[in-house]
């Protein structure tokens, strides 16, 4: 079995490790320092208290999956040994670049190291990494132990053993990995995710319904049938001359900006991006309404994690 590492106590970092310890797996995880480190692990309890409540954890298996991730801040004794390691600091090319050097004075060339970027391609990241070969990007979705879906990019240059590895591994965590065979601009998902969110803005913008009601339109609808069938089988069980009738007229009237829309620009100009500042689409300036959109996601995440065990 491979002997897991994280580098990064952040919120990607935590969640993969923990992902790792529900699947009795142990983890080394990389934190910049203390202070990082006693965040993650009071993050990690509070998932771990909510995988209680939710009973899809015992307090037994609790504290057992709490001793199977250790944390430290000295790179050397994180990597030491390991097999597999996993990268999940800041997206800043300058910083991932740095860390890469590092490693490529711990580490030999039979490690797979793979990227959580969520943006930079392959030849961007291993300009500065010894064995380019072993190196994949592995995209976690956040939460990442709570969302199976994991995007493994590769390219000309990279080994085949080394994407078996990936995909091994990560269906051991019980991940459900993809293969992404040419690299492109966002993967997958995040490409299909701001097709829908580039007309949602579209929609807000040009007045055609609330903020609410067009959230509504996909958690009520759309959202519920694509946690269960992707939109091409879903195409296939509608009919693809409907379908295709349906593209004939309704493509070219939908929303082709190349930019953000006016509102989210005005919306980030003036400080107001999201949660963590208080403020966004919606007013968050409540942390009672905050927490109860955060339960209420994580609710329906792990109710399909436990359905998920029944298949």
């Amino acid at each position: 079995m491979e002997r897991i590492a994280i580098l990064g106590s952040g919120t990607m970092g935590y969640s993969i490790a923990l992902s790792f310890a529900l699947a009795d797996i142990d983890v080394k995880v990389y934190g910049i320092n203390d202070g990082d480190i006693v965040k993650a692990k009071e993050e990690l309890a509070k998932n771990l208290s909510s995988l209680q409540t939710h009973e899809l954890i015992t307090q037994t298996q609790k504290d057992e999956i709490q001793q199977k991730i250790q944390f430290s801040t000295l790179l050397e004794n994180v990597v030491d040994q390991a097999t597999f390691i996993i990268e999940a600091v800041p997206e800043r090319l300058a910083i991932k670049h740095e860390l890469y050097k590092k490693l490529n004075k711990l580490v030999t060339k039979d490690v797979v190291l793979a990227s959580n970027t969520s943006g930079f391609k392959l030849q961007q990241l291993t300009a500065a990494y010894d064995y380019p070969n072993n190196f994949v990007i592995t995209h976690f979705w956040n939460p990442a132990h709570l969302i199976p879906l994991v995007e493994i990019v590769k390219n000309d240059n990279t080994n085949g053993e080394t994407v078996e590895r990936t995909k091994k591994v990560l269906t051991e965590s019980g991940k459900k990995p993809i293969t992404i065979n040419k690299e492109i601009q966002g993967f997958i998902g995040n490409r299909l995710q701001f097709a829908m969110f580039r007309e949602a803005q579209h929609l807000l913008d040009a007045g055609v319904a609330s903020k609410e009601d067009i959230d509504a339109a996909v958690s009520y609808s759309v959202g519920r049938r694509y946690s269960s069938i992707g939109p091409l089988m879903t195409a296939d069980l509608g009919g693809l001359d409907t379908f295709s009738a349906i593209a004939d007229y309704l493509f070219e009237d939908l929303n082709n900006d190349g930019k953000a829309s006016d509102t989210l620009a005005d919306l980030v100009d003036n400080g107001n991006l999201g949660y963590k500042t208080g403020h966004g689409f919606y007013d968050w300036s409540e942390n009672e309404q905050l927490q109860d959109a955060i339960k209420k996601r994580d609710a329906t995440l792990i109710h399909f994690l436990k359905e998920d065990k029944k298949y």
